[in-house]
């Protein structure tokens, strides 16, 4: 068991929920049971499951809850575009969110790698 504040992407994580947020006020008010909360609970999922996985015993629970992370992640990018296409974010909100979301999910990739147990290919021999 680990706390998740110790982790760089919780943060990064944490600051695009925050940043969700602040992008998502000004949606129009028709969307706020719909893709403005379908996009604020992909940002809050995203860090908690990165939290929820450091109160876990083992470093297999913990990747399995990254590779949550990482699915609510690659949800948040599909609302983003969605959101960028009706026309309730600019440009530049879109691509600064979505590509806060990618390098979420780059650091979630090798958080998980970190996690796994290596594996030793059963073609390898030790005897040389």
């Amino acid at each position: 068991m680990q706390d998740f504040r110790d982790l760089k992407v919780w943060h990064k994580a944490h600051a695009v929920t925050l940043a969700v947020y602040k992008g998502t006020k000004t949606f129009p008010r028709e969307e706020v049971y719909g893709l403005t909360s379908q996009i604020r609970r992909c940002g809050v999922s995203v860090s908690a499951n990165i939290a929820e996985g450091c109160g876990r015993d083992s470093n297999a629970e913990l990747a399995r809850f990254c590779e949550n992370a990482m699915s609510s992640a690659s949800e948040l990018e599909y609302h983003l575009l969605l959101a960028h296409d009706l026309g309730y974010l600019t440009q530049a909100d879109y691509g600064r969110l979505s590509d806060a979301a990618v390098e979420v999910k780059r650091m979630l990739a090798s958080l998980i790698r970190a996690l796994r147990p290596r594996r030793v290919s059963p073609n390898l021999t030790t005897d040389i």
